[in-house]
């Protein structure tokens, strides 16, 4: 199932909307993070597409570019074949968190789509009460947003969006702020409007971290890689509608996507490591909390030291995304290995999660040692008077020797990690990093 980048490139004059080459650069901390490379795409009509990756891809920025919302920093966007210079006037948005004005009623929440169209007077009141009474907010036209619940609001966000006649309905993660009774209902919901070919849809496009909600809703599924955001994968989704969850051939697309993500984001390591450089030097961390570190590992541990990626994300509570970050940093810290699709506990992930909380920081401050980028910091502290350094010191290095990492979240990684692991100590009221002596001399004292 290898991408062809042909495929995402093919231009279409009849496309809804398409990019060509699109680059993405936010400035952070003084430094340019880029969050999408050459990315290539188009939205047909009679289709919905759907854009599948964890958090941090740039799939919210692709939409938001798709749309006009933000300019690309490189790279072009066409509109029916017609550069778009503006906001695109045929496509609505569905936002994650509702977006709905407080001081507004129902009705006028969703008049609010109405705004930048010409449709007054009668034929607006008709549009106004066809949609409410399409997504069931019949009896609720007076409400505010205060007396609804999660799943009323995003009802008032798709009549919204509805409300103004868009060619084309874009969904930005719409279902992830609801409970999973409300989300399947609404899922559903959202599939029965595009298949009613009476509202004047003629394509959607939802951003999503689903695999399941992927390949429910999508005709064409991409798959997105991170670091930066690009296309990793394209395929067309062949089954038939309606489609059923514990339908084999829909399980069975969904285990072929689990493992093509599983291939991009957490390859299977080589059986022979790479001799580290003699003199230590900076790495990316994964952002990821010590508590969910731990937490994954005892997880893991209660599922016989061996799980599945994706049931472990659902045990955690995590977003899928988040849950490959926590999988990341225990690889990193040679607690847990992610042969294909499973993750498992190295025998110093076992050791850990029996140990006291004692010894367990104990083996994560020896674990932090062996990383190059603790390693080259606690050098650098070892080196400074008082072993102190200014958090300011601390960040432009990060900077200088990372320039693609967002310095801030770095920053507080390091910190968590090496509070956890008494390896760093933090000052904020003098926003200083010190070395924990008391814990290194210990460590060094140990044969």
């Amino acid at each position: 199932m290898a991408y062809n980048p042909a495929v995402g490139a093919t231009a279409s004059s009849g496309a809804l909307v398409e990019v060509r080459g699109v680059t993405h650069r936010f400035e952070r901390d003084g430094h340019d993070l880029v969050v999408l490379r050459d990315v290539s795409l188009a939205i047909e009509a009679g289709e919905v597409t759907v854009v599948l990756g964890p958090s941090g891809c740039g799939k919210s920025t692709l939409l938001r570019i798709m749309t006009g919302l933000i300019a690309p920093t490189s790279g072009e966007v066409l509109c029916h074949g017609t550069p778009l210079q503006a906001v695109h006037c045929g496509a609505a948005i569905v936002f994650q968190s509702f977006a709905l004005y407080p001081w507004l009623t129902v009705t006028e929440n969703i008049g609010v789509g109405l705004h930048r169209t010409a449709i007054r007077g009668a034929e607006a009141a008709e549009r106004l009460r066809r949609v409410i009474d399409l997504v069931g907010l019949e009896g609720f036209e007076e409400a505010y947003p205060k007396e609804l619940s999660g799943g009323m609001k995003q009802r008032v966000g798709i009549a919204r969006a509805l409300v103004g006649g868009p060619e084309l309905l874009c969904m930005d993660e719409p279902f992830s702020a609801l409970d999973v009774l409300t989300a399947e209902s609404l899922r559903s919901e959202v599939y029965g409007l595009w298949t009613r070919g009476d509202l004047g849809l003629q394509g959607m496009l939802l951003i999503t971290h689903l695999i399941e909600e992927a390949v429910f809703l999508g005709d064409r599924i991409v798959i997105m890689g991170t670091n930066p955001g690009t296309i990793r994968e394209l395929l067309t989704n062949p089954l038939p509608h309606p489609r059923e969850y514990r339908d084999p051939a829909f399980i069975a697309l969904v285990d072929r996507i689990h493992a093509a993500i599983i291939a991009i984001h957490l390859p299977d390591a080589p059986a022979v490591k790479a001799e580290r450089p003699p003199r230590p030097h900076l790495e990316p961390l994964p952002y990821a909390q010590v508590g969910e570190i731990v937490g994954l590992l005892e997880v893991v541990h209660d599922q016989g030291d061996r799980t599945n990626l994706f049931a472990l994300a659902s045990r955690l509570r995590l977003e899928f995304g988040l849950a490959i970050l926590a999988v990341k940093a225990a690889e990193v810290l040679d607690l847990a290995e992610t042969p294909r699709q499973e993750v498992l506990l190295t025998p110093l992930g076992r050791a850990f999660v029996a140990a006291d909380p004692n010894e367990r920081k104990r083996l994560f401050h020896r674990q932090l040692r062996a990383i190059p980028t603790f390693a080259y910091l606690a050098d650098m502290l070892r080196r400074a008077p008082g072993m102190r350094l200014p958090a300011e010191i601390i960040e432009e290095e990060l900077a200088m020797h990372l320039p693609g990492e967002p310095t801030e979240s770095l920053f507080e990684t390091i910190i968590s990690w090496g509070r956890y692991g008494e390896l760093l100590g933090y000052d904020p009221d003098a926003r200083e990093v010190y070395l924990d002596v008391e814990s290194t001399a210990t460590e060094g004292a140990r044969p």
